[in-house]
């Protein structure tokens, strides 16, 4: 460990790779409100945050629980559809609440297309917010309704029914869901989400 009277130990946050300083303050100097996005394995967070001296104050926020709970989603919230409907969710809790413009803020980039999933939302909900478009993968969109999921399950079905049993069964089973009809779920969540939120 290097020692000395010059030697300075850098914030814990930057010694563990989860802050960089530098770009943060670019971001706070900007004066615009800040879309943060967070994944971890079952969750998705979006807020939308307004940076203050005495700390950031969280204007709005969404959690992929609250599908659950108030939207009529009842399939996996860890999900890619999971991800944008709760970044959609935000984008209309700002827009109810006179937000039209941010500036992403995205952290450290852990589960991206969940991340990228949850972006697309707010931008779908009427935010503005500058990116390029060579940003989002290709097949995201098929990802994000959930066609992935139906055309595999619709596959399995058909060649191998047993493993289709045994892979859906969370669908089926606990969560009486018919996997092959995962976009009307997401359709149907848009619409309350819209009705709701």
């Amino acid at each position: 460990m290097a020692k000395g009277p010059r030697y300075r130990i850098p914030n814990r946050r930057r010694a563990e790779g989860k802050t960089n300083y530098h770009r943060r303050l670019r971001l706070l100097k900007s004066g615009k409100l800040r879309t943060v996005i967070r994944a971890s394995n079952n969750h998705i967070t979006v807020q939308i945050i307004q940076s203050k001296l005495k700390g950031d104050k969280i204007l709005v926020s969404a959690h992929s629980k609250e599908l659950l709970s108030k939207f009529e989603w009842n399939a996996n919230t860890g999900n890619i559809p999971a991800a944008y409907l709760t970044g959609y969710l935000a984008g209309v809790r700002a827009k109810k609440n006179d937000i039209n413009e941010a500036i992403l803020d995205l952290g450290i980039f852990y589960h991206k297309n969940r991340v990228l999933a949850a972006f697309k939302g707010v931008l779908k909900a009427g935010i503005e917010i500058p990116y390029n478009e060579e940003f989002f993968p290709e097949g995201l969109e098929e990802r994000i309704n959930g066609t992935h999921i139906e055309n595999y399950a619709q596959l399995l079905k058909k060649e191998e029914p047993e493993k289709y049993e045994q892979i859906f069964s969370g669908y089926l089973n606990k969560k009486k869901i018919n996997p092959l009809k995962i976009n009307q779920i997401i359709t149907n969540t848009i619409k309350s989400i819209e009705n709701k939120a």
